[in-house]
């Protein structure tokens, strides 16, 4: 797992819906950092993805600059190739960039392991949230809120210490290319 306090790893990927090159830079101005690993196909993310999409909008007017980014395979899972992608965007109506990592060098880069998989950075752009979005899964009871996260982001905005106890992202294994 990338430690809490690391520096954000850097990166340059396309957003499948605008094709713009999205980099650090495009969120230097914001006080907070949110790097998301989503995809299409995950049941996990499509379990959140109308809350994600929540996030955004609910984070737009704030100082936190948001990026989702897609590692899969996307040989090997079509459903997560860039035109599904940014036909998954535009229905749920993401406010955020959606880029694709197509040689996954930026999901390694950052340790990320699963579907959904979150890394909140502070105004110095270290690392200081890194876990889930809440405790709802598939088939549990628990609501969907993003509280996890939620708290963070707060935390973040607010100029206080996030919470130390973070509970790990739970879903599907990042599908990884054959070397």
């Amino acid at each position: 797992m990338l430690a809490l306090g690391t520096k954000v790893p850097n990166f340059n990927l396309p957003d499948v819906v605008s094709g713009e090159k999205i980099t650090l830079d495009t969120f230097k101005d914001h006080k907070a950092l949110l790097v998301m690993f989503i995809c299409q196909h995950c049941p996990y993310v499509k379990h959140i993805e109308t809350a994600l999409a929540r996030i955004g909008k609910d984070y737009a007017n704030q100082p936190v600059g948001i990026v989702a980014i897609s590692a899969n395979d996307a040989d090997n899972y079509p459903d997560d190739a860039p035109p599904k992608l940014k036909k998954q965007a535009e229905q749920l109506g993401f406010v955020f960039p959606y880029c694709y990592d197509e040689h996954q060098m930026i999901a390694k880069a950052f340790t990320a392991t699963c579907t959904p998989d979150f890394f909140l950075f502070d105004d110095t752009r270290k690392l200081v949230y890194r876990g889930q979005f809440d405790d709802s899964r598939p088939g549990n009871t628990q609501p969907v809120t993003g509280k996890d996260l939620r708290t963070a982001l707060e935390a973040v905005l607010s100029g206080r210490s996030v919470p130390l106890n973070q509970k790990p992202s739970a879903g599907c294994n990042i599908k990884w290319k054959d070397l």
